[in-house]
């Protein structure tokens, strides 16, 4: 291929999610210079700066991910056996849980998190290798047949700057690259016709993508009383009931994603631990006592006194925003959607200090108070939205519902991909639309991640680096979680390196049998699992 003129690195990163420090960590490893934009000042993605704990599949403490993603969650917990007060219990305890939550093995803070992801990348920036642009968003790139040859990046002091790189890597939220590469995309859902998937509608929708959401974290303070000023729109928001709801969007009942029937959760600040949390989403969703699903401190994993409260995460269907989506919106109906999405979660937390209905009769939790702390940010809430669906490339090859589906495969399991660069599992979990529609939850098999999907149709040194890979909308639902992010974002890297090295095109590595096959050998030696052992889907 015909480099930039005086690139800037080997390697330009747009987006430091999971996807995109995965990347840059495989490319450093390799010996490889990298630039790593961020928009926000944490990296982390999903995990930091938009406030989610990772949601795992139940294999996970044994298998099922890669040697890095493994090594980032033994760092997370080593980090709070060297610096938190833990009961002896907790701190010999191998699989620590912080927060004893339901929704994942590893519940914590998300600060704890990015400050774990900036001591991984330390000794890189240190070394001049590795530089990190935080507060960074990518605002126009030229491409020249299919080659990405620069991309302008506007700065939080809104100045900018054109970077290159051989190769360029999309890892942004929302696969905000693409259209200013003019790398042909798909957004929402694609139709039957289309992909053959039996959970697809009849007709396209791009419009029509899952909801985000804007999470905040509160710890409680019986004694207190910490009510928010009542937002400006939290009459629209106590009326809103979307018609498949059951009932107002704020509230404690809301469609049980598996059933769809309405499902009424229960709430208690500080509830007790009883028992062992197993924190298997295979047998248990976790999601019926809303304290305990994303609690990511927890009283009792800590010494007596330590903690006031325990910490739980709001990410809950009941903040799911269905007003419209940010995937090409205009300027202003981005802003719109954005203080929207915001504006329902404060009321979310209205609803909960004031009108929540509690065992004893009474009505509101007034001691429920925003910790900020935990997510990076004065106002309490995440620094970023949680984006569950962005764009997704016309790659090569195109993940379906019928690759992966248990009802469909059986005990056949998964399509077995030939060029596999990783492996993932998840239930195919989509959430309610903004074009009204209802959970879709589909049982699947343990899945393996293509090259294929990775990379373009029409090919060039764009590289797709998270969730914006070859799936369709129904798929996204099993390939956007955390490891599996991880890992598509780390063979990604890995990907662009081997071809600096071997002084190939993404597309050629796919397409040549022993190329592929030394790429995969270099990727096994690296601590990737490229194929599952004798396991069953959930």
């Amino acid at each position: 291929m015909t480099e930039p003129t005086a690139p800037d690195a080997d390697l330009l990163i747009i987006g430091g999610g999971l996807g995109g420090v995965a990347a840059a960590l495989a490319a450093l490893r390799r010996g490889r210079a990298v630039i790593l934009t961020e928009e926000t000042d944490w990296l982390g993605g999903q995990l930091t700066s938009q406030g989610v704990p990772p949601d795992e599949h139940p294999w996970i403490e044994q298998f099922g991910s890669t040697r890095s993603y493994r090594r980032l969650r033994d760092e997370i917990r080593e980090h709070y056996r060297r610096w938190y007060p833990l009961t002896n219990t907790a701190r010999t305890d191998p699989v620590l849980n912080p927060g004893l939550g339901k929704v994942s093995k590893l519940c914590h803070e998300p600060a704890v998190a990015a400050s774990v992801i900036d001591a991984l990348i330390a000794p890189f920036v240190a070394s001049g290798r590795l530089r990190v642009l935080r507060e960074s968003v990518p605002v126009a790139a030229e491409s020249i047949d299919g080659v990405v040859r620069s991309v302008t990046i506007r700065d939080g002091t809104g100045a900018t700057r054109a970077l290159s790189a051989p190769f360029v890597l999309d890892a942004t939220e929302l696969g905000d690259l693409l259209p200013l590469a003019g790398v042909p995309y798909v957004t929402g859902f694609e139709s039957r016709m289309q992909t053959g998937e039996p959970s697809a509608p009849e007709t396209a929708q791009p419009d029509n993508v899952q909801a985000f959401s804007w999470v905040f974290a509160m710890g409680y303070d019986e004694h207190g009383d910490h009510t928010i000023e009542r937002p400006v729109d939290y009459d629209y928001w106590r009326s809103y009931e979307p018609d498949f709801w059951h009932g107002p969007l704020l509230g404690l009942i809301a469609p049980d994603p598996r059933t769809l029937e309405p499902l009424e959760r229960s709430f208690l600040p500080n509830a007790p631990v009883e028992g062992t949390v197993s924190a298997d989403q295979s047998k248990d969703p976790g999601d019926r006592e809303l304290w305990a699903f994303r609690r990511v401190l927890a009283r009792a994993t800590f010494e007596p006194g330590f903690l006031e409260s325990d910490v739980t995460v709001v990410n809950w269907p009941m903040i799911d925003y269905l007003d419209g989506n940010l995937i090409d919106a205009t300027s202003d109906a981005r802003e719109r959607h954005l203080e929207g999405s915001r504006s329902l979660s404060r009321s979310m937390l209205y609803w909960l200090q004031t009108e929540a209905p509690r065992g004893d009769g009474g009505r509101g939790w007034p001691g429920l108070h925003l910790r900020g702390d935990v997510l990076g940010t004065d106002d309490g809430l995440a620094k970023a939205p949680y984006i569950r669906e962005g764009r997704r490339i016309r790659a090569r090859y195109t993940v379906t519902e019928q690759d992966l589906s248990l009802a469909i495969r059986g005990d056949r399991g998964a399509v077995d991909y030939p060029d596999s660069v990783g492996i993932g599992m998840y239930r195919i979990d989509l959430h309610p639309s903004t074009g009204g529609d209802n959970y879709i939850d589909v049982a699947s098999s343990p899945f393996q991640i293509p090259l294929g999907a990775l990379i373009p149709e029409r090919g060039g040194n764009l590289i797709a680096a998270g969730k914006n890979i070859g799936t369709t909308h129904i798929t996204n639902g099993c390939y956007r979680l955390h490891p599996v992010e991880w890992n598509i974002g780390e063979a990604a890297g890995a990907l662009a390196a081997f071809c600096l090295e071997n002084d190939r095109e993404p597309d050629e590595v796919h397409a040549d049998s022993s190329l592929l096959r030394a790429f995969q050998t270099e990727l096994e030696l690296d601590g990737f699992e490229l194929r599952w052992p004798e396991v069953k889907g959930f």
